[in-house]
C-alpha cells in the first residue's frame, strides 16, 4: 500500500503504525507520530491501522550534545 511518510510517498507492508516505525528503522520509544494531522499516543501505535493514502509524520527524538558547560 502507499502512504505518505514525512512528505514522501512510499510503499509499505506495514499494517499498524508500530509496524511502520520499525520498518523505517526507528526506535519506537523515540518516535512521536502524527497520522492525518492527529497526534497519536504511544499506546495507539500498536493498534492504529494504516490505510492507503494516509499521511504520516514520524518525529524522531535524538539526544546528545553538550550542555554548554565548559
Amino acid at each position: 500500500m502507499q502512504v505518505i511518510v514525512n512528505g514522501e510517498t512510499c510503499e509499505t507492508q506495514a499494517v499498524f503504525v508500530a509496524d511502520l516505525i520499525l520498518e523505517r528503522g526507528a526506535t519506537p520509544a523515540h518516535v512521536a507520530v502524527v497520522l492525518n494531522e492527529v497526534v497519536l499516543t504511544a499506546a495507539a501505535h500498536a493498534t492504529t491501522r494504516l490505510r492507503h493514502g494516509d499521511s504520516v509524520e514520524l518525529l524522531i527524538f535524538a539526544g546528545g550534545g553538550e550542555c554548554g558547560n565548559e
